[in-house]
């Protein structure tokens, strides 16, 4: 059996807090460790009975939790607007937003009706549009922004002569690039923070490989089975070998929003063996993410994608 860990995280008492993707797995974890440490976390969801029972689940392991379940739906960019206009109008500043959800290797090409390819807009184009929307709130607060990529990021490279894989679509390839450009955008929002006096504490995390839902069957996605992968991480995780658990994977991302210690345009993740679990220490920055030239260009192109941009 796996073991339970856990980490040191601050008293976060009258700290904001908002966490994608935390209906289920790592993005609950996440947002359950931020509650016991008596943050009010803000759970934007794109299912709301979903949402309302992940809530239910944190409050039953902390009563008392402070949630609110907000509808959100990162592959579009209407509803990412529309969250953001909510906080901006409730006026209250986030402390820690950890930009945690994703979408993984659908089999085949998936089109949002925007015409964005699904892993480019709600891995990445999803999270800079909602960061820059939110913007004035972060640096209200001097927030620590932590986004979520993966081993992926350490592997393939950006498509930028097809962002939108138009031609030639590769599952794996269309994940580690869209993986690849929400982490370039974390390192230049660290870069641009520093240059410009945002106050914004920008990090980087890696959850390593736990049995979460990212590889299991999602027939709106196109698979109608779990993948052989997810059976194999699953069987790994009850055995306590290289695979996390959900709770264990969510620890990295807690550890580099929380910790006093972690660093801006820095990488954290598991320590244990090929990094794969065990509790969140400081890793090498993946080299396809250190380069300032793409960190622009990123940014630039997902500028023009959105629409959005940062206030100065």
């Amino acid at each position: 059996m796996p073991k339970t860990m856990d980490i040191p995280v601050p008293d976060l008492t009258g700290k904001r807090a908002l966490v994608t993707g935390a209906s289920d797995g790592i993005g609950l974890n996440i947002a359950a460790r931020l509650a016991r440490a008596g943050a009010e976390v803000v759970m934007p969801v794109r299912d709301q009975a979903k949402g309302d029972a992940a809530a239910q689940r944190i409050r039953e392991r902390t009563p008392g939790a402070r949630l609110e379940v907000r509808g959100l739906d990162l592959s579009s960019p209407a509803s990412v607007a529309a969250l953001a206009d909510e906080l901006l109008r409730d006026g209250r500043p986030l402390d820690i937003q950890i930009n945690n959800a994703g979408v993984m290797r659908p089999p085949g090409r998936r089109v949002t009706d925007d015409g964005f390819e699904l892993q480019l807009v709600t891995n990445h184009l999803g999270h800079f549009a909602l960061t820059a929307r939110l913007s004035p709130l972060l640096r209200a607060a001097r927030a620590h922004v932590t986004t979520q990529v993966s081993i992926a990021a350490d592997e393939r490279s950006v498509n930028w002569d097809d962002l939108n894989w138009e031609r030639g679509y590769n599952a794996s390839g269309a994940y580690s690039s869209s993986k690849i450009a929400v982490g370039l955008f974390a390192v230049e929002l660290h870069r641009r923070s520093a240059r410009h006096g945002w106050g914004i504490r920008s990090t980087l995390a890696q959850p390593g490989i736990s049995p979460t839902n990212l590889l299991a069957a999602q027939p709106s996605m196109g698979r109608a089975r779990d993948t052989t992968g997810v059976k194999v991480i699953r069987a790994l995780s009850r055995r306590g070998i290289l695979a996390g658990t959900a709770e264990s994977a969510a620890l990295s991302a807690v550890y580099a929003a929380t910790s006093p210690a972690a660093q801006g345009g820095h990488l954290y993740g598991p320590s244990g063996f090929l990094r794969l679990s065990g509790l969140p220490a400081e890793q090498p920055l993946y080299s396809r993410l250190a380069s300032e030239e793409d960190g622009r260009r990123i940014w630039e192109l997902s500028e023009r994608l959105t629409g959005v941009r940062f206030p100065a």
